[in-house]
């Protein structure tokens, strides 16, 4: 009965037509199978339990078709429950509260899957698959960037082109990480799928981006219901110890080839040829990494390459002031004038505490040349260079960030990527009539509290 009430609810939303929305709005109860949740008191559609099927590198449920795109992980605490009289109503409310989140999921359209661990019989391992319906849905809802056509627009040359030869060794092998093909593309909208590039539905959107919309959709479930009161979202549940973990699956082992058919592998490539120490001389392969980490993991290591590259810089500058007063330390003018016998010799300093004695001024002869060597003219020079370095920093990081926010188009990520949070979308408890698009939306206050606000 369920299923049939998704079916109907998503041929209605695909006759939504919604334009852009305001940043203090949610999408309208139409859109989102987010609200059409377990209703109270309803009856509970409990998670398929399967068998373990030996396959330790699969990324499919048993049936070798539906990818897992999440891992929901809790503890079967049903024999505690037994021995520990004590804590046997936190037991059950544990369990109730994970039977209507998971029912939750699957009344938004998730598909789950429960397997016990091999190798501790309590703990089972709950698999999570979103459907073509479902990755659209929240596609749209979090604006995610996705290809339209090949880009064909020739690329600049670069002006390293000439000395290819002897860059190439910084580079990784492109024999085992290819460059991406380059894309036009645009935020992901159901209506008009045909304008978009997919040649493979179960390959169009990265796991980065499905992980990112299944966290969103856990973010967002129900998991109890009292009265007025709505409690919701993953991270309370793992708080208050539902569940015991809850993350994405990588594609394999970092250091070992998957055995799964048509497995990309991409974590052991960025291991073999990024992570490893002995690629600590070569360019990043921020192109993979933000395919396989996404756009905010990719901009951080981005930035930890560039920052590293600029002290680098930075560093060779200090060494060679280090070095020159190293090297001046014996014909340093105030060194000499502290060791000679004539000058520093004959001039008495007082003593340094009420029982010391009166001490010669060359008595820290050794002290005054160590001391050359990281106070001299150097030090004037590298104080400057810092100066002039901070700002060129600056610069040349908003120059290289602008470059990848064009090659990932990325550019509008804050303004058009980042959804209400789930928190907010709870106290959207009003209607209102959006005067643009004329739909209706939720909002968190009436005409009147935004007035007084």
């Amino acid at each position: 009965m369920d299923d049939i009430e998704m079916e109907s609810d998503f041929e209605e939303l695909e006759n939504a037509k919604l334009g852009m929305i305001e940043e203090e709005v949610v999408y309208p109860e139409e859109f989102l199978p987010t609200y059409h949740s377990v209703r109270e008191g309803g009856k509970l559609n409990p998670t398929v339990q399967v068998e373990y099927n030996d396959k330790s590198d699969s990324l499919f449920f048993n049936d070798g078709v539906r990818r897992i795109d999440f891992i929901l992980v809790y503890e079967d605490e049903e024999k505690k429950e037994q021995k520990d009289f004590a804590k046997r109503h936190q037991f059950q409310r544990h369990k109730r509260r994970r039977e209507y989140f998971e029912a939750s999921l699957m009344s938004m359209g998730m598909e789950l899957e429960a397997v016990k661990s091999v190798v501790d019989g309590e703990i089972v391992f709950v698999k999570v698959h979103m459907p073509w319906k479902v990755l659209c849905t929240y596609a749209e809802v979090l604006h995610i960037k996705v290809p339209i056509q090949p880009n064909d627009m020739a690329s600049r040359p670069s002006m390293w082109d000439c000395i290819s030869c002897f860059t190439k060794h910084f580079y990784p092998n492109e024999d085992l990480i290819r460059k991406e093909p380059e894309f036009f593309t645009a935020p992901f909208e159901r209506d008009r799928q045909e304008y978009f590039h997919i040649k493979d539905k179960d390959h169009f959107f990265t796991p980065a981006m499905r992980s990112r919309m299944a966290f969103y959709i856990l973010s967002s479930a129900l998991y109890e219901i009292r009265g007025n009161i709505k409690k919701f979202g993953i991270n309370k549940l793992l708080d208050s110890g539902v569940y015991k973990a809850a993350y994405p699956l990588h594609d394999c082992r970092f250091n070992v080839r998957s055995q799964e058919e048509g497995c990309p592998n991409e974590r052991l490539l960025l291991f073999k040829e990024w992570a490893h120490p002995k690629n600590f001389y070569k360019v990043q392969p921020l192109d993979l990494i933000r395919k396989y980490f996404g756009e905010k993991i990719g901009i951080y290591f981005a930035w930890l390459g560039f920052y590293t590259f600029m002290l680098a810089l930075a560093a060779v500058v200090g060494l060679g002031c280090f070095f020159f007063g190293y090297r001046n330390q014996e014909t340093s003018t105030w060194s000499k004038e502290v060791c000679d016998p004539e000058i520093g010799g004959k001039i008495v300093m007082c003593p340094q505490c009420d029982l010391c004695t009166y001490w010669m001024l060359n008595s820290t002869c050794d002290t005054s040349k160590k001391l050359c060597i990281f106070d001299n003219f150097g030090t004037l020079v590298f104080a400057v260079f810092m100066s002039v370095w901070v700002t060129l920093f600056l610069e040349f990081w908003k120059r290289y960030q602008a470059e990848l926010e064009y090659d990932w188009d990325t550019v509008e990520f804050l303004e058009q990527e980042e959804p209400p949070r789930p928190e907010y979308e709870a106290k959207c408890i009003y209607e209102r009539k959006n005067s643009v698009t004329g739909v209706k939306e939720k909002v968190p206050y009436t005409a009147c509290e935004r007035c007084i606000r």
